[in-house]
């Protein structure tokens, strides 16, 4: 169901991009990519439209499996599959059309033009009702993919936070599927990165968009996870808002001093935890903070 594009994603901007929906194998793939070339994009768009039911199942399978493709993101795009996309979400109740949909969705953020388009669109909106509404691991995972996606566009995070994007991300971890908290932790920590990014370069001040909307209770609960991929998520997340010292009393009254304590000694990436290292040597709160607590360090 799913093909990620290696351990750092296919970055656009840095931030950590998956495909999420792909169910052609090596040995499937030619016939999706012959169906697509003889019959055409326009003639399988239609059929999303199908007032037959199975009809429109498999159509968005193969639009969903075309998108996986990067080649193929911004045609799909183009010739009007994000409008068509959307509307199965906004006008059908059927979970494997809304599944499908969302992770063809997922597939086309993976663009960052397209972002853009799915935003304008009203995409954010239609994917948190649809969280909201799903029950399905694999339909909340294809949402939270889709969001997450999304939260590693820089131009976004503000339309994106007011829609209801990571207030969507957080109500997904009632889900409790690792997949699923897999996903809502890889937007956080593309999230967290925008901010960081956005802040040093003076775009941004204030505390951060992720902290007002109440996530650093789960991450510091999750900081540790014993799945890897939420646990690298959640410490990168931790580091970069820690970076600016307008978080770090929150992050102090949250408990993050000592999952960030933690990350500088143990995180098995050594990269994470230079970062850690570095953050609580350059923070004037932190360090008063761990002289107070008399944390060697």
């Amino acid at each position: 169901m799913r093909r990620c594009l290696g351990e750092n994603g296919n970055a656009c901007t840095g931030s950590d991009r998956h495909s999420q929906y792909n169910e052609t194998g090596n040995g499937q793939k030619a016939p999706i990519t012959t169906l697509f070339e003889q019959v055409g994009l326009q003639k399988i768009l239609a059929l999303l439209e199908s007032e037959d039911a199975n009809v429109r199942i498999h159509a968005v399978k193969v639009v969903a499996n075309l998108a996986a493709e990067e080649t193929n993101q911004e045609k799909i795009v183009e010739a009007g599959g994000l409008s068509s996309l959307l509307m199965l979400l906004r006008s059908f109740e059927d979970e494997t059309v809304r599944r499908v949909a969302a992770g063809a969705i997922a597939n086309l953020a993976m663009n960052e033009f397209n972002q853009e388009l799915i935003m304008l669109q009203g995409g954010i909106s239609l994917l948190s009702i649809t969280a909201a509404d799903a029950e399905d691991p694999q339909t909340l995972r294809m949402v939270a993919g889709a969001i997450a996606n999304l939260c590693g566009n820089d131009k976004l995070q503000t339309k994106l936070r007011s829609e209801g994007g990571i207030r969507a991300l957080l109500g997904m971890v009632r889900c409790g599927h690792p997949d699923v908290l897999s996903q809502v932790a890889r937007g956080i920590a593309n999230f967290a990165k925008c901010e960081s990014r956005s802040a040093t370069q003076g775009i941004k001040s204030g505390r951060s968009l992720l902290i007002e909307d109440g996530a650093l209770p789960w991450i510091v609960q999750n900081a540790n996870d014993e799945a890897a991929a939420i646990r690298r998520h959640l410490e990168l997340a931790l580091c970069h808002l820690a970076q600016h010292e307008v978080n770090a009393k929150d992050m102090i009254c949250g408990g993050a001093l000592w999952e960030l304590v933690r990350i500088s000694r143990d995180c098995s990436r050594d990269d994470i935890r230079s970062l850690a290292n570095r953050t609580l040597n350059s923070s004037p709160i932190f360090k008063a903070e761990m002289r107070r607590l008399r944390i060697d360090f």
